[in-house]
Formats: C-alpha cells, structure tokens, sequence
C-alpha cells in the first residue's frame, strides 16, 4: 500500500508533466482554444498569488521557446520599470529548454538554477545588473497550492536578498504535505529558511 507522501509525490509528478505539456503544444499550436483556456487557468492562478502581496502584473508576453525573444523580452520589462521579472515555462531539466538561457543571457547573475523544495525544485533565481529580481518558475507554481515561489516571493517583495544559501536551507521542512485545509505560512513548510 502506498503511503501519502508517495501518492502525493506521485500527484505532483503528473500534474508537473501535463503543464510542461500544455506549455509544449501551445508552442506549436499557439492558436488552439482549449489549450489555451489551460493556460488562461494557470496564469490567473499566479496573479492570484501575486495579489496577496497586494502586487500585480505589469506585462504578460509569451515568446514561446525562442531564448533571444524570451532575452528581450525581460529585457523590456526590466526597461519599462518591471520591479521583479518573472518567467513560465521551459524550466524543466530537459537541455531543450530556453527559459534558463535566456534569463543568463538576459544579463542575471544565477543565485541558484533548483531548490530543495517540493513543489518547486526547478526554481531558477537571478539579479540583473541593476538588483531586479529574474525568476524562472517551474510548472508546479501553477496548480500547486503553495511552492517554492510562496516561500520565496515576500523576501523579494522586501528587498531581501535571497542567497544560493537560504535556499539550500530550505531543504529543512521543503516539503509541502498538502493538507486538506491549507495552513501555510503557519505550518513546518519552508521553515528552514
């Protein structure tokens, strides 16, 4: 019989491959309804997140996995005065994705390419030349209940620094139990930072 922890991870692992998927189509079917409805879910899901730090999104682009479309477009965000710049998609350990190039070659010194936290290990953070703040996130921060972008977001909010050594930290109580009723941030999950 398998115990919680297992099913749980086993949930998560499918619900990871079908965003990639559905990331993966629209790239080449971009004009395909339903996929997109999809994709209108997840999205909505992250700006909700971004509303309980009473934030909101500036810009929305989707460049595909063209890594000097996806370059330029953090570039014009962080032009147009985006205060932290934050990337979807392609951030899996598939060597094909661009996202992660892009956010290098976008000009960001990687803090950090993966986290010991579930959901959220393919968390990507950087700084651009200037402190904005370039997150790449991975597929669970959209139907996840709470990731690794939970316990992350309000010290950027803060203009805290986030370090490769506060996120190795995170490795202590990095795994969301994923309780009926979510208790968060008044529970072991992410409490070792």
């Amino acid at each position: 019989m398998k115990c919680e922890k297992d099913r749980l991870l086993e949930e998560i692992g499918i619900l990871d491959f079908v965003v990639v998927e559905l990331v993966l189509f629209l790239d080449t079917h971009p004009c395909h309804q339903e996929a997109m409805h999809y994709f209108d879910y997840y999205n909505q899901m992250l700006q909700e997140k971004m509303r309980e730090y009473g934030c909101r999104m500036m810009a929305h682009a989707t460049p595909g996995d063209d890594d000097k479309a996806i370059t330029a477009a953090i570039k014009q965000m962080i032009d147009d005065g985006a205060e932290m710049v934050i990337c979807t998609g392609g951030m899996s350990v598939d060597p094909d994705d661009r996202t992660p190039l892009a956010i290098r070659n976008s000009g960001g010194r990687i803090v950090s390419y993966g986290a010991p936290v579930l959901p959220g290990a393919m968390f990507l953070l950087s700084y651009n030349e200037n402190g904005i703040p370039v997150c790449g996130l991975p597929g669970c921060v959209m139907y996840a209940k709470r990731t690794i972008f939970d316990i992350v977001l309000p010290y950027l909010l803060a203009d805290e620094p986030v370090t490769a050594e506060l996120l190795s930290g995170l490795g202590n109580g990095g795994l969301c139990l994923n309780c009926k009723v979510c208790h968060y941030p008044n529970c072991g999950f992410g409490k070792g930072a």
